[in-house]
């Protein structure tokens, strides 16, 4: 099984590994279940097995990372003496936050990626902007594009677990950037800018060929609403939306339903 998740995380999947914890007569059978539905493993029943990986669907889509859930909660009519437990555990490749431009916001944004975790990778066409020496014992892969499309598509791969922010200085750069973001559908796209800019760029995109599905993903302008002002404060907004969409959060005030 061992095995099965390595080539799993080694091709950018996603999948459940699903680990018996009571209720059955192997107490640690595992079931793992990819995107698409195949499974691999079993825990010692073939009803069961179905009916976890049908809800295993589910369970991808509420960005759960781990959770203990009994079988009678998805699957009531299944017939069984004891209750039975199950650990459901998100498997996929690390996250990761790629920074489209490495001016004041772009800088600061890769900084605070990195320091909550998130395998960054920052680009911009201006070496001197990813010199290392700017970046001292800093975790950040730094990328001197020699043009924003090809740097781009490798910096984001398949698009699984990814998060990119286009935060470069100017109209063309924002559109290179993007034409190269869409097409790679990422988990999380973010465009700086006003409202105005932003719309000019995506109507771009709508007249270069970007299906609707893939302009209502775009974030625009980028990140939560909360006053920002200094580049480190735009930064920690659009980190903060980041997170918000990986973990299914809605940003608003956790002490909202006190003055509702």
């Amino acid at each position: 099984m061992t095995k099965v998740i390595s080539q799993l995380l080694d091709r950018g999947s996603i999948g459940i590994v699903i680990t018996g914890m009571t209720g059955l007569e192997t107490v640690g059978a595992k079931l793992v279940v990819d995107e698409v539905g195949q499974t691999w493993g079993s825990l010692g029943n073939e009803e069961l097995d179905l009916l976890v990986s049908r809800h295993a669907h589910d369970f991808l889509n509420s960005k759960t990372d781990t959770r203990t859930i009994a079988v009678k909660e998805f699957a009531p009519k299944f017939s069984t003496e004891q209750e039975i437990l199950l650990l459901f555990e998100r498997l996929q490749p690390p996250s990761r936050l790629v920074v489209c431009g490495a001016g004041h916001v772009g800088a600061a944004l890769a900084r605070l990626g990195s320091f909550v975790g998130y395998q960054t990778t920052l680009i911009d066409d201006r070496a001197e902007f990813v010199n290392p020496g700017r970046f001292v014992n800093e975790r950040i892969e730094l990328v001197a594009a020699v043009n924003w499309a090809d740097a781009v598509r490798q910096a984001i791969g398949n698009g699984k677990g990814v998060a990119v922010a286009v935060v470069t200085r100017g109209h063309n750069e924002d559109e290179e950037c993007m034409r190269a973001v869409v097409g790679t559908n990422p988990d999380y796209v973010g465009l700086i800018g006003s409202k105005r800019r932003t719309n000019i760029v995506i109507d771009k995109l709508r007249l270069g060929g970007a299906s609707e599905d893939q302009l209502k993903n775009i974030r625009a302008p980028i990140g939560l609403d909360i006053g920002a002002v200094s580049p480190e404060e735009v930064a920690l907004a659009i980190i903060a939306e980041i997170v918000a969409e990986r973990r299914g959060g809605k940003g608003g005030s956790l002490s909202a339903w006190r003055r509702g």
